[in-house]
């Protein structure tokens, strides 16, 4: 089992700046991926950011030159640093993760392939 627990979001003015983080625990063998989605009530969840192993990136063009992702590797552990939040930029930020756990020999080979959300972290974009 491999669980995600992000921290980090509340409430913020336009503007202003928030960091939310992401900690993948459990029966991990490795990590190809992490990245934050989000969602509004009535939309498709939308991926924002995501950072592979290899320390390639990717931003919806929404969010580039305003948000960074930054992924600890040895921890499991991703950020994503938030500035200049708009009102738009308001949702339900999901960590995601994928990659393999570990066997039921043990973490020295890969076992089955996961793919998981957290539990989301609510962002408030407002005076």
């Amino acid at each position: 089992q491999v669980q995600l627990e992000e921290s980090g979001g509340g409430l913020v003015q336009p503007g202003g700046s928030l960091t939310l983080s992401c900690l993948a625990s459990g029966s991990i063998f490795s990590i190809i991926a992490m990245g934050w989605s989000r969602q509004v009530p009535g939309k498709e969840r939308e991926l924002v950011a995501r950072a592979d192993s290899g320390g390639g990136s990717y931003y919806d063009d929404s969010v580039k030159g305003r948000f960074t992702i930054s992924r600890l590797n040895a921890e499991n552990m991703v950020s994503l640093q938030m500035n200049t939040l708009k009102p738009e930029d308001a949702a339900v930020y999901y960590c995601t993760a994928h990659g393999y756990a570990c066997s039921d020999y043990g973490c020295a080979r890969p076992g089955p392939y996961f793919e998981n959300w957290g539990q989301g972290t609510r962002v408030t974009v407002s005076e």
